[in-house]
């Protein structure tokens, strides 16, 4: 029998800012439709406020009222809550005051077959990282910059 552990992709995480604390309903049927399909697993949700004086407010999916979260509550039941108080801390002081922050912490079940194969065949993963899209756009302006000359 296979252990779980052996089936796990590779986990990320986002925090996303809303200056102003406006959240708009955009988000929601976007990240359902990638848990519908199996491409993520979210495995932690955490909401936070920082209000005009710095304090930071954080709020679980069952506090938030159904008006202001809409259908993320469909998600409760498969947090694992594994975001630490140390980096909640760090994601409230990155805040600026009078925002919201959603921090998500999920599974890439895309790579689940993937990364169990490497593990099965005795490979280990030494390096991984994101290159941001402002980056990217850098590069393809860069590029097309050049064939132009």
């Amino acid at each position: 029998m296979t252990d779980p552990i052996d089936e796990l992709g590779p986990v990320d995480y986002l925090v996303v800012e809303f200056p102003g604390s406006q959240f708009r309903g955009e988000i929601a049927p976007i990240l359902f439709d990638l848990v519908d399909r199996d491409i993520v697993r979210v495995l932690d949700l955490v909401m936070l406020k920082k209000d005009a004086a710095g304090e930071v407010e954080l709020f679980e999916i069952s506090e938030i009222e159904d008006s202001e979260l809409g259908e993320f509550r469909r998600l409760e039941a498969d947090i694992a809550e594994i975001v630490s108080a140390e980096d909640l801390a760090n994601v409230g002081a990155a805040l600026e005051p009078g925002s919201s922050a959603g921090l998500l912490v999920y599974e890439n079940r895309w790579a689940a077959p993937f990364a169990s194969a490497v593990r099965r065949a005795g490979g280990q993963l030494i390096a991984n990282g994101r290159i941001p899209i402002q980056a990217l756009i850098a590069a393809f302006e860069a590029d097309e910059e050049l064939e132009e000359v």
